[in-house]
This record gives structure tokens, C-alpha cells and sequence, in this order.
């Protein structure tokens, strides 16, 4: 605890829960993120039935890998994804799943997720991006730390868009303050702690970076099958400016193709997410269609916006 003092960081996780003083660019407090959105027919029946459902989807992810995707496809993606004002995110294809690694199939080599082997890996996952940015995607999920931070540099270098955008998957396994926010030095924009961090953790989180948190409130199977839809109005309170990753519950797992009666499903439990955060948090604030995908920096709430201090 001293050590910990000296260095200026916090002695244990924040029980107090206390109110995030940050916000997205424009002021809201929360985006909806629906992951594993992995064929363009999942992507269009989830826009369609959230059209039904009236409510705003602001990104989506796909998971399965660029090169797992044709041009024609990714196109299409990107299409709808202007036309409907919501921020797709694509994921680098190489991965040590998809690797000649027998060790990943190991208890213990599991471990390692979804992380590059050599620099060979490195240079092919730039090429992924390289032909992502080449059909006009400009948000990528990053698997690897050493990927991420080459991608900060190759951006701040101006060898890379400057509105290019990196959010750190969950697959890093990163869960405590300190680690999450060598992330964010590594130039990610927003950042997936592992997905069962209670709320005191990311409380803690949240003191210690400022960029945009991504936190499930729901959970396929493979990484645990918990749904926390009812602590989504706290997550909130606490982690914003953050998007609620919501919908993947329905299906089992984060790395399979999916259909349009996903999609349609993803939409139906996203909508139970947005009820809960309107019933027991009405003063938050979602970011509307449209919202850009924030590249760093975000607004801090005057004081005079809130009363600080905890949530309960």
C-alpha cells in the first residue's frame, strides 16, 4: 500500500463506485455496441429490427477476421454502416487461433488468445488493415499489444490515416487498471477489459484512463454466458463514456459466422440493454446515429453539470 501510495495510484479497487466524471466528444454519456455481427445478413437484419424497435445501434463489430470477408461483402458493410450512422469495426484476421500454433490448443497455451507469433504475423495483420483502410473501413478491433502499439506509431507518424481508430479487444485479457492503461499509451482508442470485472474494478478503471470503455453486459457462452443487464445503468454511471456491448448472448460464441436470425435476435436483447439503462438511469444520455467514432480525447462534465461522488 505504500508503494502504491509513493507512485500517486490507489490503494484498492474504487468500492465507492464513484461517478465518472468524463463523456463522450458530444456530451452523452453511453453508446450500444453490438458484437459478433459477422456476415453483412446479420448486419442488415440487426438494422432492420432495430428500425422496428426504435432504437439507436452505434457500432458493431465484426469478429471473425478481415480476410475472413470478401471485398463485395465488406463493401456492403461499410454501405449500410454510412447510411444508418453507425460505427463498424472490423477485426484483424491473423490470430494466433487461426495460426499453425498446436500450443494455443494446450490447457495452458489457451493463454496466449488471440496474440501474433513473429514478425511475419505483425507484417500479415498490417496488410489486413492496409486492405481494410483501402475499402474505406477506419475502425479495427486489435488482438496483440505489439500490434496496437505499431498501429499507434504507423498513425502518429502520419503512415496511417489520422481518423483511423483502434479499440483493444477483451481477447487481451487485460483487468486491472495499470495494464488497461498501457493500452491506451499504446494509442487504443477504446479499450475492452476482460468481461467480468465487477464494478468496483472498473470503477478503478476508469480513474486511471480517459479514452472510451467497452463493457459487456452480456456474454455467449464460450466467455461465460453472464448476462448483467441489470448492472448496465451502473456500468454506466461509472465507466462513461462507455459502450454497452450487448447482443452476442444469443449466439455461442465470438469467433462464429452468423445468420440473419441472429441479427434480428443481437437486436431484441440490445433493446432489453437500452430499456434498463432508460428505466433506472433516465439522466444519462445516449449518443444519437451519426455520433463519430471518438480518436482519443474526451470532454470532461463541469462540475456543475453533477454532484460528484458515489453512485449509491
Amino acid at each position: 500500500m505504500e508503494i502504491l501510495r509513493s507512485l500517486g495510484l490507489p490503494e484498492q479497487d474504487d468500492y465507492s463506485l464513484s461517478r465518472s466524471p468524463h463523456s463522450f466528444p458530444d456530451g452523452a454519456d453511453f453508446r450500444i455496441e453490438v458484437p459478433v455481427v459477422n456476415s453483412f445478413s446479420t448486419f442488415r437484419a440487426l438494422v432492420d429490427q432495430a428500425r422496428r424497435r426504435g432504437m439507436t445501434v452505434n457500432r458493431v463489430t465484426e469478429t471473425v477476421g478481415l480476410f475472413r470477408h470478401t471485398r463485395e461483402e465488406l463493401t456492403d458493410y461499410l454501405r449500410l454502416a454510412a447510411d444508418e450512422g453507425i460505427t463498424t469495426v472490423f477485426s484483424v484476421g491473423p490470430r494466433a487461433t487461426y495460426d499453425t500454433c498446436p500450443t494455443r490448443l494446450t490447457q495452458h497455451g489457451s493463454f496466449i488468445g488471440y496474440r501474433l507469433r513473429g514478425f511475419d504475423q505483425i507484417r500479415r495483420a498490417l496488410d489486413d488493415v492496409l486492405r481494410g483502410l483501402e475499402l474505406g473501413c477506419r475502425s479495427f478491433v486489435v488482438y496483440d499489444e505489439g500490434l496496437l502499439k505499431t498501429l499507434g506509431q504507423a498513425r502518429k507518424a502520419g503512415l496511417l490515416p489520422a481518423d483511423t481508430t483502434f479499440k483493444a479487444s477483451a481477447h487481451l485479457g487485460y483487468a486491472n487498471p495499470i495494464s488497461i492503461s498501457m493500452l491506451e499509451e499504446f494509442g487504443a482508442d477504446s479499450i475492452n477489459p476482460v468481461r467480468d470485472l465487477p464494478l468496483p474494478a472498473i470503477a478503478a478503471v476508469r480513474q486511471q484512463i480517459a479514452v472510451p470503455l467497452d463493457v459487456h453486459t452480456d456474454n455467449p457462452p464460450s466467455s461465460g454466458g453472464f448476462i448483467r443487464t441489470y448492472e448496465a445503468p451502473d456500468i454506466v454511471r461509472v465507466a462513461r463514456p462507455v459502450y454497452l456491448k450487448t447482443g452476442n448472448s444469443v449466439v455461442g460464441a465470438h469467433g462464429q459466422f452468423t445468420g440473419a436470425e441472429d441479427g434480428e435476435r443481437m437486436a431484441d436483447q440490445a433493446s432489453i440493454t437500452l430499456e434498463t439503462v432508460q428505466r433506472f438511469a433516465p439522466e444519462v444520455r445516449q449518443s444519437p446515429a451519426g455520433s463519430p467514432a471518438p480518436g482519443g480525447a474526451v470532454s470532461s462534465r463541469a462540475a456543475s453539470e453533477e454532484p460528484a461522488g458515489s453512485i449509491r
